[in-house]
């Protein structure tokens, strides 16, 4: 079997999730009530028999190294290992990462100070469940240089994504980035004709999106990386590689979701809650990885709760009723509260009686959601005091504003800030 070095990108700001990105990266987001989106790839990666994994961080990365550092541990003996590559200063380089390619780049000391025959490279913020080895199977069996994972898609997704145009045997002979105009639609459409005898089932989704899951010869990664000042993947370097080089499509038709704005982010945390999940993390067909926490089990005091996922060590009190919502470790809900279609990110350090004397004191909130509050269609980060009879329902119909000082509204969700603080009351 080849030699592979996994490289997970984590660097980006992730400015279409802020609040959720102002104090952390978007692969340390939490996710799942107990997750961070960086435990996918890397979780997909063990499953897979690669156990070398390099995760390049650089905005907001204190919160993402803690987590590696306290999840992934491996035994001396089986040579595998999570390490951060931190965006640095060096005698070549004095500033920060400049793109996706530019990151790889920077750090091919360290995937070429060791043998390796492969380069997996990976988003470090996408949801989805895949096999390796599958690709790296398709990889040699076509004799390729280069090989991306490539996802049935529509037009309106088409869009947004880099698209591929394929030869009958899946060579890669197109790619366009995020294609907008008809003309450029039209340019890389595959014929379905051609998907249906691949295996996929391409009825409306005649487009193949790039899933951001690139498989290259190690060689060749590092020349078209030095022979070029290219910056990102897609717009740069792959149109690059199929001019010159054999590039192959492996073809994926499981769930996939790109984790790129909070409309997003909400609805992959609200469709766990299905009675049948398009992703779901209770599979032990390649369980997520994390963080052990050894935190008590939940206490639900004479609460209704529909469709909805509850983790470790939360507190709900009688009378609440919670549905279609995602409950985050340590989470206290006080009496009769209301939660629908809600993301609860939970708490990190929990409060004890001393410190709820304290909140007396200083006329504020306890941490979690008090007595009487409704919350619906949100986000509400770590750590946030929900103060007793608060309304979080986008009364005003909001669809994207960011003039609160607690909160902000994307795609119509309402998201409070890490730590807010909203007083008895508050109606949003």
């Amino acid at each position: 079997m080849p030699r592979v070095i996994s490289l997970i990108l984590g660097g980006g700001r992730g400015t279409r999730l802020f609040p959720l990105t102002k104090s952390r990266s978007k692969p340390a987001v939490p996710i799942a009530g107990k997750y961070r989106l960086i435990d996918i790839p890397v979780s997909n990666c063990i499953h897979s028999g690669l156990n070398r994994i390099f995760v390049l961080t650089q905005f907001n990365s204190v919160s993402l190294h803690r987590h590696i550092y306290n999840t992934y541990k491996f035994d001396p003996y089986g040579g595998g290992f999570v390490e951060i590559l931190a965006a640095q200063q060096t005698m070549e380089h004095e500033s920060w990462y400049q793109g996706t390619a530019d990151a790889v780049r920077r750090n091919i000391p360290y995937f070429t100070e060791s043998h390796y025959d492969l380069v997996l490279i990976l988003s470090g913020d996408q949801l989805y469940r895949m096999d390796f080895q599958d690709m790296i199977r398709t990889h040699q069996e076509n004799k390729a240089a280069v090989t991306i994972a490539a996802l049935p898609v529509g037009e309106e997704q088409a869009t947004a994504c880099g698209i591929m145009r394929i030869e009958a045997d899946g060579r890669i002979v197109d790619f366009e980035e995020k294609p907008k105009t008809p003309e450029k639609l039209d340019r890389v459409r595959t014929d379905p004709g051609w998907l249906t005898r691949l295996g996929l089932e391409a009825t409306g989704r005649p487009y193949l999106a790039s899933m951001g899951i690139y498989l290259f010869n190690r060689p060749l990664l590092v020349d078209l990386l030095r022979s070029s000042d290219a910056t990102d993947f897609g717009h740069e370097l792959l149109p690059r590689a199929i001019s010159t080089h054999r590039v192959q499509a492996h073809l994926f038709d499981g769930y996939w979701e790109d984790i790129g704005t909070v409309g997003a982010f909400h609805r992959a945390n609200i469709e766990l809650t299905r009675d049948d999940p398009p992703f779901d993390f209770t599979s032990q067909a390649g369980p997520i990885f994390t963080r052990p926490r050894f935190l008590p089990c939940s206490r639900i005091i004479g609460a209704t709760i529909k469709n909805s996922l509850i983790c470790d060590g939360v507190v709900i009190g009688r009378g609440s009723v919670i549905e279609n919502s995602v409950i985050g470790v340590r989470s206290r809900v006080g009496e009769n509260v209301t939660i629908r279609e809600t993301y609860i990110m939970g708490i990190d350090i929990p409060e004890f009686p001393h410190h709820r004397a304290e909140n007396r004191r200083l006329n504020r909130p306890d941490i979690g959601v008090g007595a009487g509050s409704v919350i619906e269609r949100a986000i509400i980060d770590k750590n946030a005091r929900i103060g007793r009879n608060v309304r979080i329902i986008n009364q005003a119909g909001i669809e994207d504003s960011e003039e609160f000082p607690s909160h902000v509204i994307r795609d119509g969700i309402v998201v409070t800030q890490k730590f807010a603080n909203l007083i008895d009351g508050t109606v949003i």
